[in-house]
């Protein structure tokens, strides 16, 4: 028997998720953090991933960096936490925890690939939501749309990639409370937008908000972090695979995030870069600029295609994004030299 005989046929349909090559490129495709840990803290990280016992299994739901977690991103009393494979592994578990048969998921579009990808995988039905021409959120159609689907589960990245625009709090409200089903608030970049939808868990009981320390610097380590009401993070614990926060990871972070302020200090480095590379951006010819509340910028330009390949010619790689936002590139914030050498070798690829 063949493959395609045995895998599902809308397994067959997929393309997996696709990472460029990017050794000896200028990397700007994946909103990553660009600042490394001071060298002072990266000598006594070592030292403290040296000690762990890789002969010993994890402890199975990282209960101590739960503990530190809580308190530094100021978890509401009588909330919970559940851990991570990074928030792809969370966004997979709360999707199987709710693919009951015929279930909709609905979110968005474009959003978050791995939202529609997970529908896939667990046989739900994706309700792609359209955005306005501008990326904006039309609550209203959205809600509209949700009244008919009544869809089990509904997923708002907040603010939203690839677009970085931060919906209006009162619109993500207007959702929550209109929708029957689960809502969950991907605030990956939640730093960089100084927004947040954590204090209000307890007044919401369908909302759950999904953080990952990707963006904060740490994306090598792959945390991801779900909060929510205590009902439904113990259901949610089921599906979770046992051990699936290694040590060296549950090790470092709790390393790292008791010396948070570091993170947060290149985060605010990255804000102020982000409105320099804006205002240089809206500078170019032929160049729209789309408003961004997280540490990238969608931008359209005249030619994706041909725009994307000059700046890989040139050693930058940004990403060339899929047919939801048809002509557009994402750029991520860098350091201030990766920034100037962006835009010298976008003014050549336009």
């Amino acid at each position: 028997m063949t493959p395609d005989q045995l895998i599902r046929p809308e397994i067959l349909a997929l393309e997996a998720y696709r990472v460029a090559e990017a050794d000896g490129m200028v990397k700007l495709d994946a909103m990553e953090n660009p600042y490394s840990l001071p060298e002072a803290l990266r000598r006594e990280l070592a030292e403290v991933l040296a000690r762990v016992e890789l002969n010993r299994y994890p402890e199975p739901t990282g209960r101590k960096l739960r503990e530190l977690l809580a308190r530094k991103m100021h978890l509401p009393q009588g909330m919970e936490l559940l851990l991570g494979n990074g928030s792809d592994d969370l966004i997979q578990i709360v999707t199987l925890a709710l693919a009951r048969p015929g279930a909709a998921m609905m979110f968005p579009a474009p959003t978050f690939v791995m939202y529609g990808m997970n529908a896939t995988l667990t046989g739900m039905r994706a309700v792609p939501v359209p955005l306005r021409e501008d990326f904006s959120f039309d609550a209203d159609a959205f809600v509209a749309r949700l009244k008919t689907e009544r869809p089990a589960l509904v997923y708002l990245a907040y603010p939203n990639n690839p677009t970085g625009v931060l919906y209006p709090e009162a619109d993500v409200v207007k959702v929550i409370e209109a929708c029957e089903g689960l809502v969950v608030i991907d605030e990956a970049y939640h730093v960089f937008a100084g927004k947040t939808f954590m204090g209000r868990l307890r007044e919401f009981p369908n909302l759950l908000v999904l953080r990952t320390v990707s963006k904060l610097g740490l994306a090598g380590i792959r945390l991801g972090y779900l909060a929510g009401r205590p009902e439904w993070i113990a259901e949610l614990n089921k599906v979770r695979q046992a051990y699936n926060v290694n040590v060296l990871t549950q090790a470092a972070a709790l390393f790292v995030l008791e010396r948070l302020e570091v993170l947060e200090g290149q985060a605010a480095r990255i804000r102020s870069e982000r409105e320099i590379l804006k205002k240089n951006l809206l500078g170019l010819k032929g160049v729209t600029v789309f408003p961004s509340q997280a540490n990238f910028f969608l931008i359209r330009v005249p030619d994706a295609d041909r725009t994307f390949e000059g700046l890989r010619r040139q050693g930058v790689l940004v990403r060339n994004l899929h047919p939801g936002v048809k002509g557009c590139l994402r750029v991520t914030v860098g350091t201030p030299d990766e920034n100037r050498v962006l835009l010298t070798a976008l003014r050549e690829a336009l």
